[in-house]
């Protein structure tokens, strides 16, 4: 398995869309990926994660998806992220400290890759996190995993 590490940094204007895959982009301490529909101050869902193997399913499948496609901030590779527990820490390049507070969601009525494809990953495959230390994040950033203490916010919310 390649190293793990940020393949793409993915933003959207609007909730409920598909992001616009780049190479980079800002998190914010307490807030999310600057510019981003979903960034917030409140709740633990401030960046979602999902593993471009997650998105290699979907292809295999026949679907034509990629980074992005599936409403994800980061795109990773080299990880297993849906196998990690709640409340591990990512460390990403020298400064990003996310920790991970949920596994998974319940796709809304709007989804629109629920609405394309009648299949989501998502809510199996995805992750959510809060940003503990913020910074610059771009494409090919190596990801550290470290185990933290155990947070009081069950996955699947």
């Amino acid at each position: 398995m390649p190293m793990p590490k940020v393949l793409a940094v993915c933003r959207s204007e609007k909730k409920g869309t598909r992001k616009e895959a780049g190479t980079e982009g800002v998190l914010r301490e307490n807030h999310g990926l600057v510019e981003d529909a979903h960034a917030c101050p409140e709740g633990h869902r401030q960046v979602s994660l999902l593993a471009m193997e997650s998105i290699e399913k979907m292809k295999k499948l026949g679907y034509a998806v990629g980074p992005g496609d599936f409403a994800e901030n980061l795109t990773t590779e080299g990880i297993n992220l849906c196998s990690l527990p709640v409340s591990t820490r990512l460390h990403i390049g020298k400064d990003i400290v996310l920790e991970i507070t949920q596994i998974g969601k319940e796709c809304h009525a709007g989804c629109a890759i629920m609405q394309e494809t009648g299949k989501c990953i998502m809510p199996r495959e995805g992750i959510f996190a809060r940003v503990i230390r913020g910074g610059r994040v771009s494409a090919g950033d190596r990801i550290k995993i470290v185990k933290s203490e155990k947070l009081k916010v069950n996955s699947k919310q």
